[in-house]
């Protein structure tokens, strides 16, 4: 058994990497694509441009401009002076904010009253007019908040030298709250997925086009010979594509790996045993390696949008949360993101673990049933 399946993997090795373009593909093109990518996943906004129509011009509109600018959050691109250039800027794009101060801000203020100010936001991008508008919440609280306190020393004649309760609040796992510490992760997840998915999706099927099958039918390899020589190569593979990609993650990004590497990949064992065995059943029930890539992409993408990788499983129905624990991509997001971040080990990675080997020995055997050795 082990000759045989030594046989099978030399020639594997030698049919995936003799091809320059294909060692470019296993190798270089992660490495770009983790790059690219991991610089284009940052959902953190800084920085929005926003535009001023301050109608009162006044100490008072000075100070909570110089707030919103001083925040770090918004950067102030253009002052209006007239009623139709607000949506004129947010019609263009120039800027996805407007501060509106009306006129008799100040007197209001002055006075004891409540003075009228609108932000106004550019809708058409929701996650960044949410946060926009989370800032903006923020800041003119804070200026409230030191508008009654100064009303209060001046009505009581004492002066206010600290506030009565401070909230200390620290982020753990991720202190500055980075949104790329979260999402690199999780490409590297997606990548060894879509590497290992639809090469292995294509190995049974290019054996009959290419007329190799014929020659595997009159050898004497098992059913399960077959699996594991068309399955170890890839695994191979992935774990090389990991390692590599785990380096750039760390010391390019600077994303921490506060966890034990043997852990991770473990994980990553097991998490290549589901994908694989995704991909050889994928292959079985292909006729052409045009229809296996397409079935992979079709399973593909709704294993990424049911992982949590972007959205909350929580927040989505019930059914559907259902379907997700028949994805191996929503496991192994746990366990990376507990090895990088948190540090975790197998003491608490075990459930994901154990689904892993479950969802993986499942899919292998049944790709080893569906594999038959006819030409059909």
């Amino acid at each position: 058994m082990f000759e045989r399946l030594y046989h099978m993997l030399v020639k594997e090795f030698i049919q995936v990497l003799r091809n320059p373009r294909m060692r470019a593909v296993l190798f270089v093109m992660p490495v770009a694509q983790i790059i690219i990518i991991g610089y284009a996943v940052n959902t953190d906004v800084r920085h929005v441009p926003m535009a001023v129509y301050d109608l009162d011009r006044t100490p008072a509109t000075r100070d909570l401009i110089a707030r919103f600018e001083g925040s770090g959050c918004f950067d102030v691109v253009r002052r209006i002076t007239s009623e139709p250039g607000i949506q004129k800027v947010l019609d263009s794009g120039e800027a996805k904010a407007v501060l509106r101060l009306n006129r008799g801000f100040a007197e209001a203020l002055s006075g004891g009253g409540t003075a009228q100010a609108q932000f106004l936001l550019d809708g058409s991008d929701s996650n960044t007019a949410s946060v926009a508008l989370t800032y903006a919440a923020r800041i003119s609280g804070d200026f409230n908040r030191s508008l009654l306190e100064q009303r209060f020393a001046r009505s009581a004649g004492v002066r206010l030298d600290a506030e009565p309760v401070t909230l200390a609040t620290r982020a753990w796992f991720n202190a500055n709250l980075d949104s790329r510490n979260y999402f690199v992760p999780g490409v590297l997840a997606m990548l060894v997925a879509v590497l290992s998915i639809i090469l292995s999706s294509m190995s049974i099927v290019r054996e009959r086009e290419v007329g190799t099958m014929e020659q595997i039918m009159v050898t004497p390899i098992g059913r399960l010979e077959f699996i594991l020589g068309k399955t170890i190569p890839f695994a191979v593979i992935g774990f090389a594509d990991v390692a590599l990609i785990a380096l750039i993650t760390v010391f390019w990004f600077k994303v921490p790996m506060l966890g034990f590497p043997p852990v991770l990949f473990l994980g990553t064992g097991l998490y290549l045993l589901s994908t694989l065995g995704v991909g050889l059943f994928i292959s079985t029930v292909s006729s052409t390696q045009q229809q296996a890539m397409m079935t992979a992409f079709f399973f593909m993408l709704p294993a990424f949008m049911l992982s949590g990788f972007v959205y909350p499983i929580a927040n989505m129905p019930k059914v559907v949360q259902l379907l997700t624990y028949l994805n191996p991509l929503r496991y192994y997001l746990v366990i990376i993101r507990g090895v990088f971040l948190k540090g975790l080990g197998l003491e608490v990675l075990w459930p994901q673990m154990l689904a892993l080997t479950a969802l993986g020995t499942l899919m292998l055997l049944l790709a080893a049933g569906r594999f038959r050795k006819t030409m059909g």
